[in-house]
């Protein structure tokens, strides 16, 4: 049988190319918006109503999702937002807001999937996060922050699954041209003093914009893991990664198969 899989935010970006994708190869896909009835005719997949900001919507998820499937295969925690600017300029309201959708509302998801996926003894959950969940740059406090956090949590979480057979793993995209920039939140309480800064991240941005690869890269790899029984971790996706992050990579695969083996005995 085909399995039964869940993507949110799959209206656009990264979503909606890791549904087409996984729809394409014959997996049934359940997709997430806010508003799902503005996007399902453009779309061959089911679409259903979910809003991590809102937890009655959370709560709301499993029952919808299973009145469309009886057992969830894969769950695909995609959706979020870029809150941009310097960290002193930035209000920690809209930073916390960054933190409720990101990290709290992904972990809300899980924590809604995860009573199904032991009580089946299995289960899947890859979360898309990012090279800056790994290294930050200029003017993306809140945000790399928010992946840094996921990182953590998934990396005990994989852990803390282990024994139920429900694998986890992440996604680290690096420079890929998709909406995420143009749809970002920043602020206007500038401080002067930052003035050359924001300049010159700017145009670094924009230079990274420029550079950026075709996201099918990331939908490519994410049908990888979904197609492997035991999927690593972490996996970086894009050209031109810092030798930092692969150094970082290399380090924690040992002290992951340490851990691992120590779980196994």
């Amino acid at each position: 049988m085909k399995k039964n899989i869940l993507v949110t935010g799959a209206s656009s970006g990264f979503g909606l190319l890791i549904a087409n994708e996984l729809h394409k190869k014959g997996y049934n896909v359940i997709g997430t918006s806010r508003n799902p009835e503005k996007v399902q005719s453009a779309v061959p997949f089911k679409m259903i109503a979910l809003d991590l900001d809102l937890e009655q919507s959370i709560t709301a998820l499993p029952e919808k999702l299973y009145k469309e499937i009886d057992k969830l295969d894969v769950l695909i925690n995609n959706a979020g937002y870029l809150v941009t600017g310097i960290a002193e300029e930035t209000p920690i309201e809209l930073g916390r807001k960054q933190f409720e959708t990101n990290f709290w509302g992904t972990i809300k998801v899980t924590n809604a999937i995860l009573p199904h996926f032991r009580n089946q003894k299995s289960g899947k959950i890859i979360t898309v996060g990012s090279i800056t969940g790994l290294v930050a740059f200029p003017s993306t406090s809140y945000y790399a922050a928010s992946k840094h956090a996921l990182e953590g949590y998934y990396k005990a979480l994989r852990y803390e699954l282990h024994e139920f057979n429900i694998r986890v793993a992440m996604i680290e995209p690096g420079s890929f041209t998709t909406n995420i920039v143009k749809n970002s939140s920043t602020n206007s309480n500038k401080i002067e003093d930052y003035n050359s800064l924001r300049n010159k991240t700017k145009k670094y941005a924009d230079f990274i914009v420029a550079q950026g690869e075709n996201p099918v890269m990331v939908a490519d790899k994410v049908l990888q893991i979904v197609e492997t029984e035991n999927p690593k971790f972490r996996n970086l996706v894009g050209k031109g990664l810092s030798l930092l992050i692969n150094l970082q990579h290399f380090a924690y695969g040992i002290l992951e198969n340490n851990i691992l083996k120590q779980l196994n005995k």
